[in-house]
This record gives structure tokens, C-alpha cells and sequence, in this order.
């Protein structure tokens, strides 16, 4: 089993995408480059047509990786809105409009218990998500990360 989550440990890479995918496209990228150099006068319209679909596939990897994590951190917001509005008190909860989108998933690792002190301390303190995560005593882990 893996090592309980923490400030120390929660950022994750997908081995496949950051360890296969990513560095193959950027291989295919430079092997076009360097074969359109090294074989120029052999079908030149070939090889940069070859540059141009290495660009947009190397393009469209990151893009699409970019726009999974741009969902997941429309989904968390929802669901730390939604946990917030069960948790905090009246006061609080009218101001947590005020909290950026960073600020809620930074949140989402804060117990219940902690969490009502937490945001106000957010929203008094304009804390910065490293800050939030820094000030939290008992983790609440999130393995589901993309």
C-alpha cells in the first residue's frame, strides 16, 4: 500500500502520459527536424509535412492533458462548494463566493473538522493554496487525482 497522503507526497504523475507519451512526441518532433535536415532534397514537401503533423500531435497531447485537469478542477470546485455549504456557518458561507478556484482545491484536502476554521482564515487572510495546504493538520487524501 502506498504511504498516507500528505503536503509532502500529494502531487502526482501519470507514468504513462509524462514518462511514454509526452517524451515520445517530442522525439517524433525532433526526429522530423533532424530527418527533413539530413535528407532535404528527398521529398522536402514530405518531411515538412511530417514537422507540421509532429507539431499538432505534440500540440494536441498537451492540450488535451491541459483540458482533463481544467475539468477535474471544475468538478472539485463543484463538489468543495457543495462541502462547504453543508459545513460552514451562516457567515462564512455568504463570502464563499470570494474564494478563487485554487483556494477551493487547495480546501479540499482539509478534514470536516478543520475545514470551517480553515476558510475563515482564507478568507480573512487571502491565503495563498501552498499556505492552505501548509496550514492543514489532518490531510484528507484525494487518490483520485488525474
Amino acid at each position: 500500500m502506498a504511504a498516507e497522503q500528505n503536503f509532502k507526497n500529494h502531487g502526482r504523475l501519470d507514468p504513462a502520459t509524462h514518462f511514454v507519451i509526452f517524451p515520445l512526441f517530442v522525439l517524433n518532433f525532433i526526429f522530423a527536424i533532424y530527418t527533413t535536415i539530413r535528407h532535404w532534397p528527398e521529398h522536402p514537401h514530405l518531411h515538412l509535412w511530417w514537422i507540421v503533423i509532429s507539431i499538432a500531435l505534440t500540440v494536441f497531447v498537451i492540450r488535451t492533458r491541459a483540458q482533463d485537469l481544467k475539468l477535474q478542477d471544475r468538478v472539485i470546485r463543484l463538489e468543495e462548494r457543495l462541502r462547504l455549504a453543508a459545513l460552514l456557518p451562516a457567515a462564512d458561507l455568504a463570502h464563499v463566493g470570494e474564494l478563487t478556484c485554487q483556494q477551493l482545491i487547495a480546501l479540499r484536502f482539509a478534514s470536516d473538522a478543520e475545514i470551517p476554521a480553515l476558510v475563515h482564515k482564507t478568507l480573512t487572510q487571502g491565503l495563498e493554496p501552498k499556505a492552505i495546504k501548509e496550514s492543514i493538520t489532518n490531510w484528507r487524501a484525494d487518490y483520485h487525482r488525474v
